[in-house]
């Protein structure tokens, strides 16, 4: 039986990481770089990318991202591309920057560099492209020939960004190691379309213990100083690279498929996607069948780390039986739903999400 992993061409971790960047472009050979950056990390960290290039005396393009990574906004984008003369493409910025720049880079068949500014997904090293439509509901999803050339994760730049994001991104990497195993044990198949390798579960499964171990500390270091220690830099390592090796080359399942329902709730979609797919995580175990114990952890530990374990906390106080049948159903459509024992259909993820709000409430009512 035929298996596949897939890893990007380079990572690159550490602080003051984003001064290599001449040098890298210089190996590509790349004269003239396109820059993907919104307005809000242009005003806040635009220096720190244009600057280094600016001193190897490299003009880069900068392209605006208009902040929702949409068929139109690629499209849009693309059009900015003059192919004979634009070699490189960098993302700078978060999740939707990040997806919206590897759909330009296909159009085009740029070299990619990803340049995350948070941590809070684990988008920079895969080749898949979240598609969003105007109500900022999960609509699609594409996929890159290959992985990123390179992945340059300054932990400077990540210290600094808010820390919701940093707990956003444990969230959605507190999964992979549930996901991967789910969809190993149903037959399921990754994201090169085969059956995991032992490796990628090895990595989903370290992924978690790095958070469980190292991720308490550094949220708080990075709420207390802004500066990465050992602790933020294994934290950083697990939610961008184990978490994104782990997902695309093992598999995902229920925590992941959840953000195609809870996206279509208008209170909900507001929400970031690790925070979302904490909650998942939470469903997932209860689908599992679990024992109740495992559970309570696993919803005490993000509740810990500031995620969110209530529908209440997703902007869903009011959510009735009606609307979690609603998210059960648009939840089927994920073409991974299917990677989960028992198997799920749409009034079963209903109870479990109203089974994993009462949980979260009772551990909120305890403190």
């Amino acid at each position: 039986m035929i298996r596949t992993i897939g890893f990007p061409g380079r990572y690159i971790q550490g602080p003051g990481a984003i001064n290599q960047l001449p040098g890298l472009l210089a190996e590509f050979a790349s004269k003239s770089p396109v820059i993907v950056m919104d307005d809000i990390v242009r005003g806040a960290a635009g220096e720190r990318i244009l600057a280094p290039l600016s001193q190897a005396g490299i003009m880069a393009k900068v392209l605006r991202f208009p902040g929702e990574c949409s068929v139109q906004a690629i499209a849009d984008l693309s059009k900015e591309i003059d192919p004979a003369k634009h070699d490189f493409i960098i993302a700078f910025g978060g999740g939707k920057t990040i997806d919206a720049t590897k759909g330009v880079a296909k159009a085009h068949r740029l070299s990619l560099l990803i340049v995350p500014t948070i941590a809070s997904n684990d988008s920079p090293t895969s080749r898949l492209i979240v598609l969003y439509d105007q109500q900022h509901r999960v609509a699609a999803v594409d996929i890159l020939t290959r992985n990123p050339d390179i992945v340059l994760v300054d932990s400077n730049i990540i210290a600094q960004a808010p820390a919701r994001f940093f707990a956003a991104g444990m969230g959605d990497a507190l999964s992979k190691k549930f996901e991967a195993a789910q969809c190993h044990l149903a037959g399921g198949k990754n994201f090169f379309g085969t059956p995991s390798l032992s490796t990628a579960r090895l990595l989903a499964t370290t992924c978690y213990e790095t958070i469980l171990e190292f991720g308490l500390s550094a949220l708080d270091r990075i709420r207390r100083t802004g500066t990465p220690d050992e602790h933020v830099e294994r934290v950083i390592e697990a939610t961008v690279l184990l978490s994104g090796l782990g997902f695309e080359s093992g598999g995902l399942s229920i925590s992941h498929a959840l953000t195609r329902g809870l996206t279509a709730h208008p209170a909900i979609s507001q929400m970031l996607h690790g925070e979302l797919v904490a909650f998942g995580s939470i469903v997932q175990l209860i689908a599992e069948d679990r024992p109740a114990a495992e559970v309570v952890a696993h919803a005490r530990f993000c509740h810990q780390a500031q995620l969110p374990v209530t529908l209440a906390q997703l902007g869903a106080e009011n959510a009735t039986a009606a609307d979690l049948l609603t998210i059960g159903t648009l939840t089927m459509s994920a073409p991974y739903i299917g990677n989960i024992h028992p198997a799920a259909n749409a009034a079963r993820l209903a109870d479990c999400i109203q089974r994993a709000d009462i949980i979260g409430r009772r551990l909120l009512s305890a403190n």
